[in-house]
């Protein structure tokens, strides 16, 4: 996951725009485009100069335009799945994208997050937020739920084995009394 202590999760929440190969790539792109490159590059580039990210404990925000201005707040809560995408370009660049999916019904991912060098510590810091932001069955004592991490594995595995021997319990009550 992270590299032992906070600096993958320090690396992630220092993250503020995307990496200046993002630029490259996008005056690229738009060369492909032929006689529309001024129109399209304008764009890009305007997308460029005002995306900003945010990763902090609660969730990851993105905003960008200069005329329109957009922004996307997601809680980790809400994140359903992360799918990384890169073509062959951006390869070559070393850039890739995050795709963030919620369950909104949408068959599109809600947030690109464009421009990453370092994929694998924000995938990393987003997954743990999500498994983190996940919280266990409250205790027959009305006791607050905990976060379930990756420690609480036995506890959660025995929580389930206890709960499979209620449902036993609970099927042959039901089936003594037919």
């Amino acid at each position: 996951m992270t590299d032992g202590g906070g600096s993958g999760d320090e690396r992630v929440r220092a993250i503020r725009r995307p990496h200046p190969k993002l630029l490259r790539y996008y005056l690229l792109f738009s060369l492909i485009t032929g006689p529309a490159f001024p129109v399209v590059f304008t764009i890009l580039f305007l997308r460029y100069r005002t995306l900003n990210y945010r990763f902090d404990d609660e969730g990851v925000t993105m905003s960008w335009g200069a005329v329109f201005k957009r922004e996307i707040s997601l809680t980790y809560s809400r994140v359903q799945d992360i799918h990384v995408q890169s073509n062959a370009v951006e390869r070559w660049l070393g850039l890739s994208r995050l795709l963030v999916q919620t369950a909104s019904g949408s068959a599109k991912a809600e947030m690109k997050i464009e421009g990453l060098l370092e994929l694998s510590a924000v995938r990393n810091f987003m997954y743990s937020r999500m498994r983190g932001a996940r919280t266990a069955v409250p205790a027959v004592g009305g006791a607050p739920p905990a976060p379930v991490g990756e420690d609480d594995s036995g506890a959660l595995a025995s929580t389930l084995r206890e709960i499979a021997r209620e449902v036993a319990a609970i099927r042959s009550e039901l089936e003594r009394g037919r």
